[in-house]
């Protein structure tokens, strides 16, 4: 992978302890929703200790639901094995300080057991591995992610003493690039940017979207890795800074019956040198039209790892703008797959992952993937020209369930990631399944209590 540089450097960390303008250290790794999980550390006994040592953290957070209850079924952690430990290293290159929280930095930490071998079903080790079979080709993985969400004027406590029903959205009506309608929140979105920003991300822009309350802040493209932990980083901190302003975020990828969150991700490959090796003298190079052949044979068996939760799946509906045929295009917002951009911004974006995405899986995916279609030389297809959603093409998923048995089965997913992350994943999918498979809604409680 190429060599990335830290927002803070350690020996300027040190200098901010001594001053006293630092005190608390954050190290967290992301689970398996992509969530930072953690520790907070004195400054002073951070740098004196688990900077060059680490930490340790109960294995059994690479092994729970998404309500972090224990569950049955992985080989890495259990009752039986005794919910032992590993190891949480940190990343220096990830420090930065966190303008949220006063007097308070953070590092990304990679996980490993007792004998140093790297825990193989995390995500952030998931994604270097795959980094690490794109770099033996010479190329380097450019990645941004375009992150939407719902504001609420209510708190998230208000809203879980709601029942998450009956909130009030920041805006009432659709202000999809409205300045208007973003003017009625700047001084949240503000804040949410200048904090960004002082935490080493590089912000682009805020605009609105269609749901009402519906936001997207996008931040500018940098090597996979380093947009992954930004992505993980400013979703918590988001969290964060809209309960400290009263209010509440949601990135889940369908609220209501209107628009859900999507989180575009847009992809391109460079070379040692810095060059672009997908844009070609007619547009798309070879090595791009095999990426994105492998893209298009591998989108239905790795939809596990773009929409991994029971609620993804509402996203995918016809004439909504989020995808539901497996189908390339030109700058055609039906398709799955879009390729935008000339020369140097040549790339292509995944339309399918929703704001619930886990974006270290989803990358992985989208790497190997599209490494599938440059070793096999798949073919491209003809793009799409019109709309695809009525076009005959073959569907994405429809439920958790069929990308479950989809990601299970696939030779695809067990030749690129390995059995054991392909069964500890299928895992986590069948735990959500079985949860909600044993759940009575509010739908049915609504169409059956008195009518049935």
């Amino acid at each position: 992978m190429a060599d990335r540089t830290a927002p803070l450097p350690v020996e300027e960390l040190r200098a901010l302890v001594e001053s006293g303008e630092i005190d608390t250290v954050v190290l967290a790794f992301p689970d398996m929703q992509g969530r930072l999980q953690g520790k907070r550390f004195a400054a002073r006994f951070f740098l004196d200790d688990v900077l060059e040592h680490g930490t340790e953290g109960c294995n059994y957070l690479l092994a729970v639901d998404t309500e972090m209850n224990t569950v049955d079924g992985y080989a890495m952690s259990s009752w039986e094995r005794g919910y032992g430990d590993f190891a949480m290293r940190p990343d220096p290159v990830t420090l930065r300080r966190i303008p949220w929280h006063p007097g308070t930095a953070l590092l990304v930490a990679d996980l490993a057991w007792s004998d140093g071998a790297p825990v193989a079903a995390a995500p952030r080790q998931i994604l270097r591995r795959q980094l690490d079979r794109l770099a033996g080709l010479g190329y380097t993985a450019q990645v941004g992610t375009e992150l939407e969400f719902i504001v609420f004027k209510d708190s998230y406590e208000q809203a879980w003493d709601a029942g998450y029903r009956g909130l009030t959205p920041a805006n009432q009506y659709n202000i999809d690039y409205s300045i208007l309608g973003t003017g009625r929140i700047e001084p949240l979105l503000r804040r949410l940017r200048n904090d960004m920003a002082g935490a080493g991300l590089t912000v682009e822009s805020a605009k609105g979207e269609c749901n009402p309350g519906q936001h997207e802040i996008v931040f500018r493209y940098d090597e996979a890795l380093t947009t992954c932990d930004q992505h993980a980083l400013y979703k918590t901190g988001a969290k964060e800074i809209a309960s400290q302003e009263g209010v509440s975020i949601t990135f889940m990828a369908k609220y209501n019956e209107r628009e859900g969150n999507s989180c575009h991700i847009h992809l391109s490959l460079t070379d040692a040198d810095g060059t672009n090796v997908m844009a070609g003298p007619d547009g798309m190079s070879e090595v791009m039209r095999h990426f994105l052949a492998g893209q298009l044979a591998a989108l239905r068996d790795f939809s596990l790892l773009y929409a991994p939760n029971i609620n993804s799946y509402k996203r995918f509906q016809p004439g909504s703008f989020a995808p539901t045929a497996v189908a390339w295009g030109h700058d055609n917002r039906t398709c799955a797959l879009r390729v935008v951009g000339h020369g140097r911004a040549t790339r292509f974006e995944n339309r399918l992952p929703g704001g619930d995405v886990n974006p270290y899986l989803a990358v992985a995916g989208l790497v190997a993937a599209g490494l599938y279609g440059v070793e096999q030389k798949l073919e491209l297809p003809e793009p799409c020209p019109g709309n695809a959603y009525t076009a005959g093409f073959a569907h994405v998923p429809t439920s958790l369930r069929e990308a479950a048995e989809l990601w299970e089965n696939s030779p695809i997913a067990k030749a690129a990631f390995g059995d054991e992350v392909v069964a500890h994943y299928s895992n986590m999918a069948r735990v959500e399944l079985d949860a909600f498979d044993a759940a009575v809604t509010d739908w049915e409680l609504r169409r059956s209590f008195e009518r049935l």
